[in-house]
């Protein structure tokens, strides 16, 4: 179910009580939003004339006749009482971002928000990996946007995880091709939450570990470990490596 955004309205009394207390008096608008922060507009300007963040509490009394609004969050307080009221709903709401596309389960919008994609209807959402752009390819099987991400070379995959998993894709290209530089294991391609990385199958006896970042293998270093461009620039994937990413052969 989506959440819900509470809209009262009415000539109303506002009081504010905390580092000092005021008194409004007017016709305005009460926004309730879904982590109960309790905002107060009237007719002047984009902000608000009242309110207050994230209150530890909000209490609603009363209807459409006549309602009162008391949040509290430790010594401050705001309150509004209704001498007159004109509207007293409760509005379904979602966050808003980005358009991607269409959910193919229930034909409601994608958006992008947040490092996530959502749909607006069934409100499902989707974890994107660090430095993921959603592309306009779509996935054959489920009908969800493919993502590009990099991790070594760019792989372009299903938004849905369990459709086409990265670790796989990963695992596929990277998984043996470099030698541990600590012992004669290789290196095989890991996974943790939130992490990609390159793994000494010889552990426990060798903890040898370098993270795979978000960018692509452009050539070797001297050390024999990959060199990685990203976003800031090019290194080795050794981040203590003593040639910093240098090659024989120069840049």
């Amino acid at each position: 179910m989506p959440e819900r955004l509470r809209v009262l309205a009415g000539d109303c009394h506002v009081t504010e009580r905390g580092d000092r207390s005021r008194t409004y008096r007017g016709r305005v608008v009460v926004l309730i939003k879904p982590d109960d922060t309790t905002l107060v507009h009237d007719a002047d300007g984009y902000q608000p004339v009242a309110w207050l963040t994230r209150p530890e509490s909000v209490v609603v009394e009363g209807d459409g006749a006549g309602f009162s609004v008391t949040a509290r969050d430790g010594q401050r307080c705001l309150r509004v009482v209704t001498e007159e009221a004109t509207a007293s709903r409760a509005l379904p709401v979602t966050e808003a971002g980005v358009p991607v596309g269409t959910c193919p389960a229930d034909g409601g919008a994608l958006v992008r928000s947040r490092g996530d994609v959502v749909c607006l209807s069934c409100e499902h959402r989707w974890g994107l990996p660090a430095g993921a752009s959603v592309t306009d390819g779509v996935c054959d099987d489920c009908g969800l946007p493919k993502i590009r991400v990099e991790r070594g070379e760019p792989f372009h995959l299903c938004l849905d995880p369990a459709c086409d998993p990265m670790e796989a894709a990963v695992s596929d290209r990277f998984d043996r091709v470099w030698d541990c530089p600590d012992c004669d294991g290789d290196l095989t391609v890991e996974f943790a939450p939130g992490r990609v990385y390159l793994a000494c199958e010889r552990y426990p006896y060798c903890e040898t570990t370098f993270s795979i970042p978000s960018g692509v293998v452009v050539e070797e270093c001297d050390c024999g470990l990959p060199v990685f461009e990203t976003a800031t620039g090019r290194s080795c994937v050794d981040g203590t490596c003593e040639y910093g990413g240098h090659t024989a052969g120069g840049r």
